[in-house]
């Protein structure tokens, strides 16, 4: 078993090096199912095989040792040296292939119920959230907020809020549905979202736009306009790029296309029914659904809804909208 142990660690080992070096593409939630499960028939092969082989070792032992001590004080001889404890301690210890699968299972078990059902890490990578959430915030995300799902195949089976306008949501990229991606909720099934000219509108209401003081960027080393809109009754900020034009350039095709008019002032969609219109905040900066489309509901993945750390300003620890 030792052999075949050193085997698995050195596949997951090996396919996480792979993913680090960008040979393969990884997925994390396939991965620590996968661990779940092994270590997990390690944990039970040792609670009722293993285990018990090691104590009718160590009872095998001990009745030799006691038929020794017997026979010994037969002859008149009670003085025995009890040199057994050492192989007592070396049988009963668990082997290092079990230590490193069945010894691990009960904290990948409660990190892989964590993770799928109750709240799941994620980083921010791009600037697309800008002012709302920076490059390298770790953030946590509600995975129960909008129903239960199924880790790795993400099936629904049971249901809770639906995404609301307003709420910042991490879902499964359309074009691509191993990438996460996050953006803010602006239209919802049977809305008609306008981006004209740079205003938004839903179902034919512009929202409120406040003009705030600009936003300097510390990674671009550059100010943009910034201003509070709200949404669904949710205050944020959101910025604008005055060199940007307000058309949409590079739009590719996706599913429901034909309920987007592109112009030059923009594009108006009708969101179909089971999905969901994404914006960033970083309105001139972001790759969301003008440009691939809508999010279907199978592809949600939660509520962002606070920042766990960003090590590089401490400050920005905290919940947000």
């Amino acid at each position: 078993m030792g052999s075949i142990t050193a085997v698995v660690l050195a596949m997951f080992v090996g396919y996480g090096a792979l993913w680090y070096f960008g040979v393969v593409e990884g997925n994390f939630s396939l991965l620590l199912f996968v661990a779940t499960v092994v270590t997990g028939l390690y944990w039970v092969a040792e609670r009722f095989y293993f285990l018990p082989q090691r104590r009718k070792a160590v009872a095998v032992l001990d009745e030799n040792a006691a038929t020794r001590r017997a026979e010994l004080a037969s002859k008149g001889i009670t003085q025995v040296d009890d040199n057994t404890s050492e192989a007592r301690t070396r049988l009963i210890m668990q082997p290092w292939w079990l230590d490193w699968t069945a010894g691990l299972f009960p904290v990948i078990v409660v990190v892989f119920l964590l993770r799928s059902f109750l709240f799941e890490p994620f980083k921010i990578p791009s600037g697309s959230m800008i002012p709302t959430l920076l490059i390298n915030d770790l953030i946590l995300v509600n995975k129960f907020h909008y129903g239960v799902r199924l880790p790795v195949i993400n099936t629904k089976i049971l249901d809770n809020n639906s995404p609301q306008r307003g709420d910042v949501m991490v879902f499964r990229y359309p074009p691509k549905p191993s990438l996460d991606y996050i953006k803010r909720v602006v239209g919802v099934p049977g809305d008609e979202v306008a981006y004209l000219n740079k205003k938004l509108t839903v179902n034919g209401k512009p929202l409120a736009k406040t003009a705030l003081p600009d936003f300097f960027d510390e990674d671009s080393m550059r100010y943009a306009r910034q201003f509070q809109e709200v949404n669904g009754g949710k205050p944020y900020r959101i910025l604008n790029d005055d060199d940007r034009p307000a058309f949409i350039p590079g739009a590719e095709d996706f599913p429901f296309k034909q309920n987007c008019r592109y112009s030059s002032e923009g594009v108006v969609c009708k969101v179909p029914e089971g999905h969901y219109f994404m914006m960033g905040d970083n309105r001139d900066n972001s790759l969301d659904s003008r440009y691939w489309g809508f999010v279907p509901e199978k592809n949600i993945v939660g509520k962002a809804f606070f920042v766990w750390m960003n090590f590089g300003n401490l400050k920005r620890i905290g919940a947000f909208n």
